[in-house]
């Protein structure tokens, strides 16, 4: 982590960590494929799935404030080599994650119909999105267990491992989908069946590697009794996962009410093709974020803060890649994505319009995405917190409101794209006023710092 070339190191933690992140987002877009297909009820029940984003972001949002918060403290910990504070983190990951999982879950269970319909559920998509939510609540704890084993994977030098078991999960996912869906015929309650029985799969094998006992980190008796301290650094850190996926839900509601009102259940089910598609390009970004996130830490942890730069700069133009072939396929072959999804000419027209509008602004969305990890991964999390709200509800949440009074649905797909273009400006002034300021860290400046303020501040380079 300290001594290897930084492109390297890159690849070797980015690469595992790209295919896991495309694999996982594989599940909803699946799912999408096969639900979308159910004989007579396919448009439909893909509304009702888009109904779940919300509900399935809310749990989401404190499995990723456990499991971000806790792979990053352990990779600053190992830069720092205090392997008993990583181990007990490890241990700690464990425990909230149980915690959370069960009453996450149970609360979800309680209230699922009155949170449906307040994310936008119709009197037509209520059934199947009860039907799916249902079965992925009862197996809450599963997901967050998983998930948070698998960042930690991660942070533990496995990298590897954590991609086999995504790329796993997905593969009998995508079987049992087939199977329960239409062998069985179980409709939608087949396809959530098949996410929560693949993800125990993975668990199962997750929980075996790292209990490896020839490993310097693994799980063993003695290191899940929580901390204060701990669970208030992890808690901290993943705050910034967790406001973001907080205010996805508030977003994603504005967005099902807005297309609700000016589309109906067809604009619904055209919002759930476009995000399963856009999803999986930021799922590449964040996957490079993931293989950014331990070396940075590391290094950052270690004070070697050249390194922290170069990972940083490689992590951007990466991410900036990804997202330019996002804008190119979205643009201008729309059609050709929605395909998969349905053959409904009416819902496909307004699922391939939505896409053009919504990536009209993907080249610069890595910049931002990565900006706001890299913030993370050092333990910056008020920056990162700031990035993650303002996106969401300082610019997303009034373009929301406003612009589909004028523009109808395209106003809800515009909003989208406008919030991504000021947050990106938010994220640049933020990433030069970090490399303008080192100097309160303690850190000298570098290469970086002299770049960032060429790019954005011509009039204030210094020598």
């Amino acid at each position: 982590m300290g001594t290897k070339p930084i492109g390297q190191l890159l690849m070797k933690y980015a690469v595992p960590a790209v295919v896991a992140m495309t694999a996982s987002s594989l599940y909803n877009i699946v799912d999408r494929i096969f639900i979308g297909r159910i004989p007579d009820v396919g448009t439909l029940a893909l509304g009702g799935l888009a109904v779940t984003f919300p509900v399935m972001n809310l749990s989401a949002a404190f499995g990723a404030m456990v499991g971000v918060g806790s792979s990053t403290m352990i990779s600053i910990k190992l830069g720092q080599k205090d392997y008993q504070t990583a181990e007990r983190v490890l241990g700690n990951l464990v425990s909230l994650n149980i915690i959370i999982g069960i009453v996450v879950g149970a609360l979800g269970l309680i209230f699922i119909d009155p949170l449906l319909l307040f994310f936008g559920a119709s009197e037509n998509t209520i059934q199947y999105a009860h039907s799916y939510m249902f079965i992925i609540l009862l197996g809450n704890v599963v997901t967050h267990l998983y998930l948070g084993l698998n960042s930690a994977l991660r942070s533990t030098g496995h990298p590897h491992v954590a991609m086999s078991a995504t790329i796993a999960t997905v593969i009998i996912n995508a079987i049992l989908d087939y199977l329960f869906i239409f062998k069985f015929q179980m409709g939608i309650k087949g396809a959530a069946t098949a996410t929560v029985l693949a993800q125990i799969f993975a668990l199962i094998y997750v929980a075996s590697v790292l209990s490896n006992k020839r490993d310097l980190i693994h799980l063993h008796a003695g290191i899940y009794s929580l901390r204060k301290r701990i669970v208030k650094n992890i808690l901290s850190i993943g705050m910034s996962p967790f406001a973001m996926q907080l205010c996805a839900c508030l977003v994603v509601i504005l967005i099902n009410k807005g297309l609700t009102r000016h589309g109906g259940d067809m604009a619904i089910a055209a919002y759930g093709i476009v995000n399963a598609v856009t999803f999986l390009a930021v799922m590449v970004v964040l996957g490079i974020c993931q293989g950014m996130q331990p070396i940075a830490g590391f290094n950052f942890g270690a004070q070697q803060h050249e390194r922290v730069d170069e990972v940083l700069r490689k992590a951007i133009w990466l991410a900036t890649i990804v997202m330019i072939i996002d804008f190119v396929l979205c643009v201008f072959f729309p059609e050709y994505l929605v395909k998969f999804f349905t053959n409904d000419p009416v819902l496909s027209l307004m699922a391939a319009r939505g896409m053009r509008i919504v990536c009209s602004l993907s080249p610069i969305v890595g910049f931002q995405i990565v900006t706001g990890n890299f913030f993370q991964s050092i333990g910056m999390a008020k920056r990162s917190i700031f990035m993650s709200v303002s996106r969401q509800l300082v610019f997303l949440v009034p373009f929301l409101l406003f612009f589909p009074e004028i523009w109808g649905t395209d106003g809800v797909w515009g909003s989208i794209a406008a919030a991504d273009g000021v947050a990106s400006l938010v994220a640049a002034f933020l990433l030069w006023h970090f490399y303008h300021n080192r100097s309160v860290i303690h850190a000298p400046r570098t290469r970086m710092s002299s770049t960032l303020k060429r790019v954005f501040f011509h009039n204030r380079v210094t020598p």
